[in-house]
């Protein structure tokens, strides 16, 4: 019998609350053993706020997009000064386990208590598919099939205009949402962080489809991508507090800029937030349960300093270490792949 912790960092994603319940059911079905959510993830464990969790709490959560247990962003540095302090309240309420639940941030500061001897198993979160070492992450598929239902709408309303149709998706550092929205849906242009593009070929392929008598284009645009240098001008938006870039709205200037030199009307649609809201697909729900069990498995085992990890079609533990040393990011191969669907 263990007294397990749970918080969820980062951004909201649908799946969380599956997560939360299948630890929580796991835990006390097949082990006896109790759970302490910490609310407003990092920041609720650094400020000792934590709230009981049983099977009458979870119940119902598996439909439920969001996090019942909220999420907040705290600093990298914050994390690593107050260690110490976040070891003593974890120590007050007697955890025996950390399962963080979240996605790069979330699982380096996991790997730093790991590190200062913190038994702490993680369960990757990120819609935007990013974290190494595991085939996908829960909330990717719900993404990519809001993204693709969105821009199966927009393809009429292009066709009916004869415009230009621009979807800006989420994707910071890695286009894979993009990348599988825009193959989904029909796209002819799809631009990603890890390509960046050249307005004169986005021009050039615009020009054609209208030349040769098509009636709308419809491009997939990833909030992370860049022009080439030289060919674009892209303002920047500067750093927030924790790092991250700020963006400044990609597929909006590159309309602007598309519209200017090709004389087609162009409209930009940005999709934003509702790409991780509401409820999580069913493959989502099984993939966060599945997490969550292995997780608490682990947890119960002593395999601790780990992630749950996909590999293939079964759930495998890899070292923390290794799964924050680098970003999963779309590969050349994968990108070659949707050449013959666009243009």
């Amino acid at each position: 019998m263990l007294r397990i912790g749970v918080l969820t960092g980062g951004g909201d994603c649908p799946g969380l609350n599956a997560v939360i319940r299948s630890v929580v059911r796991t835990a006390s079905a097949h082990y006896g053993s109790e759970v302490v959510g910490f609310r407003d993830g990092w920041r609720g464990l650094l400020e000792d706020r934590t709230t009981p969790l049983d099977i009458a709490a979870v119940d119902g959560l598996l439909t439920r997009g969001g996090t019942t247990l909220g999420s907040a962003r705290v600093a990298p540095e914050r994390i690593s000064n107050e260690l110490p302090q976040m070891k003593d309240v974890l120590a007050t309420h007697g955890i025996d386990v950390l399962i963080p639940i979240g996605g790069e941030g979330t699982l380096t500061a996991a790997h730093l208590l790991s590190q200062a001897g913190v038994p702490v198993v993680g369960i990757p979160k990120t819609i935007d598919n990013d974290i190494d070492e595991t085939d996908l992450t829960f909330g990717f598929d719900t993404a990519v099939s809001i993204a693709t239902e969105m821009i199966d709408r927009l393809h009429t309303t292009a066709e009916s205009h004869q415009r230009v149709l621009l979807v800006e998706v989420m994707g910071r550092h890695a286009g894979w949402i993009a990348l599988h929205a825009g193959l989904a849906s029909g796209a002819h242009l799809t631009l990603v962080p890890e390509e960046p593009f050249d307005i004169e070929d986005v021009c050039r392929l615009v020009s054609e489809r209208f030349a040769r008598g098509d009636s709308h284009v419809i491009g997939v645009v990833a909030e992370g991508a860049t022009p080439r240098p030289g060919t674009m001008d892209l303002r920047d938006g500067g750093v927030d507090e924790y790092g991250h870039r700020r963006f400044t709205g990609v597929a909006q200037q590159l309309g602007a800029e598309l519209e200017r030199r090709t004389g087609k009307e162009v409209r930009t649609t940005v999709l934003g937030h509702v790409q991780r809201g509401g409820t999580p697909t069913s493959f989502d729900r099984v993939l966060a349960t599945r997490f969550g069990l292995h997780a608490t498995i682990a947890a119960h085992k002593g395999d601790h300093g780990q992630m749950v990890a996909l590999r293939g079609t079964e759930i495998e533990l890899v070292p923390l270490e290794k799964a924050v040393a680098r970003l999963k990011t779309v590969t050349p191969s994968r990108l070659a792949e949707t050449a013959a669907f666009t243009g």
